[in-house]
Order: C-alpha cells, then sequence, then structure tokens
C-alpha cells in the first residue's frame, strides 16, 4: 500500500495556506483526514451535522465512568461493599451494553449524521460511513438516509476507490480530485446528477 502511495502522485492544487497532510505510513491517519474532509464537503452542502447520537453515546459514557468511580471510591472496604459492588457490576455490563448495542445498530461505520437538508422536501438526512480495511488503500464512502423507511428516503450510493489517487507522494491530499468524487457522489444519491442530464 505505501508503494503505490509512493509511485501514483497525481497533478492538482492542495490548498496553499492549509494543506491537508495524512501519514501515508499510518491508515487511520489517512481515513480520519479523508472522514473529516468528508465532513467538510457535506455540510458544506447545507446539510446540519445531528449530533444526537453522538450525545446519547457521551451521556452513556458518563454514566459507565460515574458508576466505575463510585464503586472504586465506595467508603466501605470488601466483604461490607459486597452487594453494592455486584450492583454496581450489573449497571456497568447493562449500561456498556447499551453503548454497544447503539454503537453497532446505529452508528456502525458512520463518520456524519444530518438533519434533512434545510428548505427540501425531504424528511430524512443524511448517514455518511466509511471504511477502509486494514493492509488495504481501498476507501469506501457510503450515503445513504438516516431513516431507510421513511418515505423519502433514497437508495444508498457508494464508491471504493483507492486512496492514492487523493494523494501525493508527501501524503498531502489533493482536495479538488477528492472533493470531485464526493460531490459526484452525493448528486447521485440527491438525484442532481439525473436532473441536469434530462
Amino acid at each position: 500500500m505505501q508503494e503505490k502511495m509512493g509511485d501514483m502522485v497525481h497533478s492538482g492544487n492542495p490548498s496553499p495556506q492549509n494543506p491537508k497532510k495524512a501519514n501515508l505510513m499510518d491508515p487511520h491517519s489517512i481515513k480520519h483526514l479523508l472522514d473529516e474532509s468528508v465532513t467538510e464537503l457535506v455540510t458544506g452542502r447545507g446539510y446540519v451535522e445531528d449530533v444526537r447520537m453522538s450525545n446519547i453515546r457521551l451521556f452513556l459514557g458518563i454514566i459507565i465512568i460515574v458508576i466505575a468511580l463510585v464503586a472504586q471510591f465506595y467508603p466501605k472496604k470488601f466483604p461490607q461493599n459486597r452487594d453494592f459492588l455486584i450492583g454496581c457490576i450489573i449497571l456497568y455490563i447493562v449500561f456498556n451494553g447499551l453503548l454497544q448495542l447503539i454503537i453497532y445498530t446505529k452508528e456502525k461505520n458512520a463518520v456524519l449524521f444530518t438533519y434533512p437538508l434545510p428548505g427540501s422536501f425531504n424528511s430524512t438526512g443524511l448517514v455518511v460511513s466509511s471504511t477502509l480495511p486494514r493492509f488495504s488503500d481501498m476507501y469506501t464512502l457510503t450515503i445513504a438516509s438516516a431513516d431507510p423507511k421513511s418515505i423519502s428516503a433514497n437508495k444508498p450510493v457508494h464508491f471504493t476507490k483507492s486512496v492514492t489517487q487523493w494523494f501525493t507522494k508527501d501524503g498531502i491530499l489533493v482536495e479538488g480530485l477528492f472533493c470531485k468524487d464526493v460531490d459526484a457522489l452525493i448528486n447521485q444519491y440527491t438525484g442532481e446528477s439525473r436532473k441536469k442530464n434530462k
């Protein structure tokens, strides 16, 4: 993967003021940079980020931390605190299970949830998700409806491309190329590309 990135340098001028750079030896760095750029591009199209899921996750995380701290610093020592510790362990497992269930069923590989586009007739927002498998240079970006059962939900769309198409050998993101691919995918989801072709 690293060799391909080093060899495949594409033309295009990254932003001269603040070029976005990733460590090409670190797939997590690459995915993080691409995901951040996708979020900027989608919100730049007028979509407002829906942070409710993040807030729920944060709230559950705080509860889990509080339970652990209370169990740790409870004034009584074992075995006097045995029943209390058992209760804390049960609560810890329950809330941690809820958190994992939300991550597994709702978030999955999502990097962005949005509200419906302001002023549109669409009653559902977007879920933007991505994957970059370990030891692979193939980045998959998917755009789907936040409420697939909604009558206004469109079919999910996605592309899978090598990250070597968007980075120079120095690890700088060629934003113009990446933006073009993401914009085309958004247009494909919203149907704008079909409207333009008519």
